[in-house]
């Protein structure tokens, strides 16, 4: 039936005009899902990491940092609808400072370091086929971003959602776009190849590139880790975080003990009785942060070598057909990370970075704290916190986790947050103009109106 069903995969992913190259990834990690392969990775297999070098005890000369920046090319993931906001095109376009978007902000961060450095620095965003002509659109607001030689853009690859019990593409005719998923973030390097845009960067004269998802504004152009990559030699690097206990479920970083290199390890990947000791952020002490740098010599000639097949290891995601629909049949997604390069390469390093350089909105949540004055906005883009700790947010989700419901909640703009240790609200509540939250506060479950110029909290 397997066999069957691989057929019957790569004819649709024919039909369905996805290139050649991501086809042959695709039956790669069908063979390891077919046989039995899941990517878990036993805590027995492992062993921490720790002691990696510091970004900010990094000494690299400023000249070798704009030669390094000039000589490199910035990728944005920008695949992502923002669903879990309740949204239905790019969360990039989602205001996230006053009337700027991720997109404004990431033109404007790439701008400043343009100007501040005389480099080139061209950026690319890899869209998905629902992303694609909304960003290019929004990007015409700022005409001097493309630079000559270089894509603004690249697709992500697609392939079809499989039946859990057959491992056959499913059908579903009452929506057939939710016939067909992502490959996970691991695809970026078979679409930059099979895009042809590997090849342009290396005809355009770029070695380097800095990839980093598009709702991080925390990952700006950065000389200094561009210069601290050249200079390592290294043909990837990984941008890590100390955890918090924030990060106990995230992924995290170790090393594989039957030959040393970096391993990441996704939570998907950790088994049932691993999940305390993974969680443990004082044995495992770094997350990957999704900021990763690689040179594109290297991946072009690596590439070549595995006939375009990288070899990322296989993540088996189990959902359904239809995300909204639990009893609509169980389907298998074949994904891989584009973190999990860090193993495929031959002296990959990771460096650890301030948590300055992870600021992820993935919730709306998240994006209250964002919008507030916790953050200010630096004249390059850049975002500077204005306290030392980041407040927690926790917001009712049925009523908050859309973005309209959030909006329409928040109808002056976010309270101030710089006093606030923690935010919960319970009930529906709507607040309004310059209230001020402070200490620990809670907003019950009965709803209401936070009045204008209101301090709320111990």
């Amino acid at each position: 039936m397997s066999a069957s069903g691989l057929e019957l995969a790569r004819q649709t992913m024919a039909d369905g005009d996805v290139h050649e190259l991501a086809i042959e990834v695709f039956s790669h990690n069908y063979s390891l899902l077919e046989s039995g392969e899941t990517g878990v990775i036993s805590e027995d297999e492992v062993e921490p990491v720790t002691g990696l070098a510091r970004l900010d005890d990094v000494d690299v000369d400023s000249e070798a940092s704009r030669e390094a920046l000039g000589a490199c090319a910035v990728v944005k993931l920008n695949g992502g609808l923002g669903t879990s906001m309740g949204m239905s095109r790019a969360k990039s376009l989602l205001p996230v400072r006053g009337d700027r978007s991720f997109l404004d902000m990431i033109a404007l961060q790439v701008l400043a370091a343009r100007t501040r450095h005389a480099v080139r620095l061209p950026v690319l965003f890899m869209n998905s086929f629902r992303t694609r002509d909304d960003t290019l659109a929004a990007l015409e607001a700022y005409p001097d971003l493309p630079v000559d030689g270089v894509p603004l853009d690249f697709l992500q690859n697609r392939e079809p959602k499989l039946l859990a019990d057959d491992l056959t593409p499913v059908r579903w005719p009452a929506d057939p776009s939710l016939e067909w998923c992502p490959p996970g973030h691991g695809d970026l390097y078979t679409a930059l190849e099979a895009s042809g845009t590997l090849g342009r960067l290396l005809d355009a004269g770029y070695r380097y590139a800095c990839v980093s998802n598009a709702d991080n504004l925390g990952a700006s152009p950065d000389a200094r880790m561009a210069g601290w990559f050249a200079g390592s030699g290294a043909p990837y690097a990984a941008e890590v975080c100390r955890r918090t206990p924030a990060d106990r479920k995230g992924g995290h970083l170790v090393r594989r003990r039957s030959d040393g290199r970096l391993v990441l390890r996704e939570t998907a990947q950790t088994r049932d009785e691993d999940a305390e000791r993974a969680a443990d952020i004082d044995r495992h002490p770094y997350f990957h942060t999704n900021n990763l740098w690689f040179d594109l010599r290297v991946l072009a000639d690596t590439l070549s070598e595995r006939d375009g097949v990288l070899g990322l290891p296989l993540i088996r995601n189990e959902k359904t057909v239809d995300p909204t629909d639990p009893s609509s049949p169980r389907v298998v997604q074949v994904e891989t990370a584009m973190g999990a390069a860090v193993e495929v390469f031959d002296g990959a390093q990771a460096i650890e970075v301030g948590r300055e350089r992870f600021l992820p909105v993935k919730t709306t949540n998240d994006l209250l704290v964002m919008r507030s004055d916790v953050y200010s906005v630096a004249d390059d883009g850049t975002l500077d916190r204005t306290v030392d700790d980041v407040p927690l947010v926790d917001l009712e989700p049925d009523l908050y986790a859309g973005i309209d419901g959030f909006d329409e909640r928040f109808p002056h703009g976010p309270p101030s947050l710089r006093r606030a240790r923690r935010l919960t609200v319970e009930g529906d509540w709507t607040f309004g103009a310059d209230v001020v939250v402070t200490g620990e506060a809670v907003l019950g479950s009965e709803g209401g109106r936070v009045p204008d110029g209101s301090v709320v909290g111990d």
